[in-house]
């Protein structure tokens, strides 16, 4: 019975800062003997407050988990705890490329890793998860991942969690799709990358149609749909094969460019793509052409080619919706431009 397969240690956060590891050893030897507590108070700065956490490790796993069930979501001096696994540090360095990575998407805000986490714990076995964080700000992306040890485990997470309440926001999810590493003359310049707060302006509130083109052979509605569903509703798609574009209309401006961002400069069967804003126009289907080309010209101006510019994030060969969504670098467990 290893550490590894049946955990002892237990992760407790949102606690009150009047909570002692004492109290927190008081409560949780009630359920079984306690082997230690550690609480950890970190100073933020003064834009943040960090609530205190602890970890407590019993002498069993199947105390820790008796103590898991009985006091996530508990109230101790008036705040309702978190309590879940604790991820040991050996774990953290774990190289989970083999692992199953589920892309959850349309994330509210106050939502945390923790949070991610505990909602996708009772479909098995988690290895990682990450809520994306912008690191100017510290604030949550609206997106992260969860990865699996089985395989099973991360299709019933997608099936079930899909359209899930949660944080007053229905979530999305799909694979973490693999994607081939980006050219090597992309992943090295460090130019600057779409941001999602330029790109939403770029077009009307009134556009949520996305151009993407680029793709020379296997452009089908069921790759577009597959690439762009992590996203937002899709109201429509139109792709036009031969030419090699397609135009997806989504239900939001918001997702329209929550897509833009994440999927331009991306492989999507082998070719680097583009997506910008597609003209919305009762004859789409009849001119596809009516591309706002002039929007792409400021773009590339301001940005340069999408081949050349655009990074991508690649992580042990695989890459989701993309990595390269806002230039975040997701160091977190060897995530991060190489």
């Amino acid at each position: 019975m290893d550490d590894e397969t049946h955990p002892k240690t237990l992760y407790v956060g949102n606690l009150s800062r009047d909570v002692t590891e004492i109290l927190i050893l008081q409560l949780f030897t009630q359920i079984g003997p306690c082997k230690s507590c550690k609480m950890i108070t970190e100073v933020g700065n003064v834009h943040t407050s960090n609530d205190p956490y602890c970890f407590v490790e019993f002498f069993e796993h199947r105390d820790a988990a008796a103590a898991l069930a009985a006091m996530n979501g508990r109230k101790i001096l008036g705040k309702e705890v978190k309590v879940n696994w604790a991820t040991t540090p050996s774990s953290q360095k774990k190289d989970t490329s083999n692992h199953f990575h589920v892309f959850v998407g349309d994330l509210s805000p106050e939502i945390t890793t923790e949070d991610v986490k505990a909602a996708f714990a009772p479909f098995g076995k988690i290895s990682d998860a990450r809520v994306v964080k912008d690191m100017a700000t510290g604030k949550s992306k609206g997106y992260g991942f969860v990865s699996f040890y089985n395989k099973l485990d991360a299709e019933n997470a997608i099936i079930n969690m899909g359209g899930q309440w949660l944080g007053g926001r229905q979530i999305r999810t799909n694979w973490a799709t693999r994607k081939p590493p980006a050219p090597k003359s992309s992943q090295d310049n460090g130019s600057k990358q779409l941001r999602f707060d330029d790109v939403v302006t770029q077009s009307s509130p009134q556009n949520c149609t996305v151009y993407c083109g680029g793709i020379q052979s296997g452009l089908s509605e069921h790759l577009m749909r597959q690439t762009f569903s992590p996203f937002g509703q899709i109201m429509e798609i139109r792709v036009f094969p031969e030419k090699g574009y397609s135009f997806i209309r989504f239900s939001s401006h918001e997702s329209a460019a929550h897509a833009i961002v994440s999927v331009n400069g991306t492989a999507i069967e082998g070719h680097i793509v583009k997506c910008f804003w597609g003209k919305e126009s009762p004859d789409m289907a009849k001119s596809p052409q009516q591309v706002e080309y002039s929007q792409w010209g400021q773009w590339n101006q301001v940005y340069g080619s999408p081949q050349q510019q655009y990074g991508q994030y690649v992580a042990n060969g695989w890459q989701v919706p993309s990595y390269s969504m806002y230039g975040q670098t997701w160091n977190q467990q060897g995530f991060g431009v190489e």
